[in-house]
């Protein structure tokens, strides 16, 4: 028997031999050393150019277009479209790292107008709507702060003034300001402080409560609360990182009058200290206390009773006789208690209404603020207040706050402290006076 081949065999008993065909591998689309290939890499750059050319395009017409558009949609489209422009640089810089600024398919931005400069050439500039001050009201205010403004020279005083306004008014960032005014962001930065200064230092006496606090009396009279001479409550302004805790913010402690004209402002406190501290650390405390303030007559009250001056203040206060908190056991309250916390209410909405009007006024103030600027945050804070009581000052209109504004003050402690007879005395006789006055309407 011969040895014979293993091969397969057919029908015939005969062997038969087998060809196979080597598999044909697919195209990839990347080489062996993981990079796109050519013809894929070079349709990507194209679409990624065109699409910025047309970023670069709408920015150009933007920046040609922007005074028919409100600042506030300017500002969202100017930030969409640098946006785009960014990753897209980032893209190409990822597809080709070699690629220098100057080797780019990428379009440069073209320098846009001065976009103050058209504002002002305008035939009806909208000074409102821009800056949230009325063209006369901006002159004066110009006219006021000008010899303060030397320094910032060559920069004129108008456009400091205007850029500082634009960025507390929408919370534009020193680079958006920037291109507006035809100014790079470190000097608008150096800028906005100088003016935020020189409007603390010419303003200040717009503080009024140690010089006008007659007129403050006779405006609380007409609104049933007599002798009173203002009212005390805080608000807290956001601060991003860690340094305050988490969900820091800074409390600012502000008096208001009858008008909801800012009387006297304590800002930059950390949120970590309790009202109370802030209070007592105050200057409005030791001007108090040691009879600089609140030293003027006691108002009769037709009963044989007489109340001294006073401020109504939150319940996070502690009820003294020149500060009257509201009572607290609602579930039990006498109906001249009752009476009382309705006038206290009322008043107290006059704070609300204060701080919702500098936040939609001045929209910087509803931003959260850079954990390393914070030190600058009170006197921008002040600032927004001085210019609140400028614009009353000039009649201005005031923006409408009815869209649900209230003060996050629900975590602040409830003062717990001893109380003070003499002041529980006080406020129980006016409670008692507000609860006639009342009965007989």
């Amino acid at each position: 028997m011969a040895a014979g081949g293993g091969g397969p065999k057919d029908s015939t008993g005969k062997s038969t031999s087998i060809t196979t065909t080597p598999k044909t591998k697919k195209p990839t689309t990347q080489n062996t050393n993981g990079h796109h290939h050519p013809c894929r890499l070079q349709n990507l750059t194209e679409i990624i150019t065109l699409t910025a050319t047309a970023a670069a395009a709408a920015h150009s017409f933007l920046s040609k277009n922007d005074l028919h558009l409100l600042p506030s949609q300017s500002l969202s489209l100017e930030s969409s479209l640098s946006s785009t422009s960014l990753s897209l640089s980032k893209l190409l810089s990822h597809l080709h790292p070699t690629l220098t600024p100057t080797t780019s398919p990428l379009p440069p931005s073209p320098p846009p107008p001065i976009w103050f400069h058209k504002f002002l050439s305008s035939p009806s500039p909208n000074f409102v709507e821009t800056l949230h001050i009325s063209k006369p009201s901006f002159s004066l205010l110009l006219r006021l702060l000008k010899p303060s403004l030397s320094t910032l020279s060559p920069i004129p005083p108008n456009y400091a003034l205007a850029a500082t306004l634009f960025r507390l008014a929408h919370g534009a960032s020193y680079s958006a300001v920037g291109r507006r005014f035809g100014l790079d962001s470190s000097s608008i930065c150096r800028s906005f402080y100088v003016v935020c200064k020189a409007i603390n230092d010419n303003l200040g006496h717009l503080f009024e409560f140690r010089s006008d606090i007659q007129r403050i009396v006779v405006g609380f009279g007409w609104i049933s609360l007599p002798n009173c001479c203002g009212v005390l409550g805080f608000d807290r302004f956001k601060v991003s990182g860690n340094l305050l805790g988490e969900n820091g913010s800074v409390l600012v402690q502000a008096l208001v009058d009858s008008e909801g004209r800012f009387l006297d402002v304590s800002a930059g406190w950390p949120s970590t200290m309790s009202p109370e501290t802030i209070f007592r650390n105050s200057e409005l405390f030791s001007g108090v206390e040691n009879g600089d303030l609140l030293n003027g007559p006691c108002f009769e009250l037709g009963d044989g009773n007489s109340i001294p001056r006073y401020i109504l203040g939150d319940s996070c206060f502690p009820l003294l006789p020149w500060i009257l908190t509201p009572f607290s056991d609602k579930a039990s309250l006498k109906s001249y208690e009752q009476a009382f916390n309705s006038a206290h209410n009322r008043g107290m909405e006059l704070v609300d209404t204060a701080f919702g009007r500098i936040r939609s006024q001045w929209r910087i103030l509803s931003k959260e603020w850079k954990e390393e600027c914070i030190e600058y945050f009170p006197y921008v804070i002040v600032t927004c207040c001085l210019l609140h009581n400028f614009l009353v000052k000039c009649s201005e209109p005031l923006p409408d706050i009815n869209v649900g504004y209230s003060r996050d003050n629900d975590e602040l402690p409830v003062y717990e402290g001893e109380v003070d007879e003499r002041a529980w005395r006080i406020r129980k006789t006016l409670a008692s006076y507000l609860s006639r006055v009342s009965q007989s309407r």
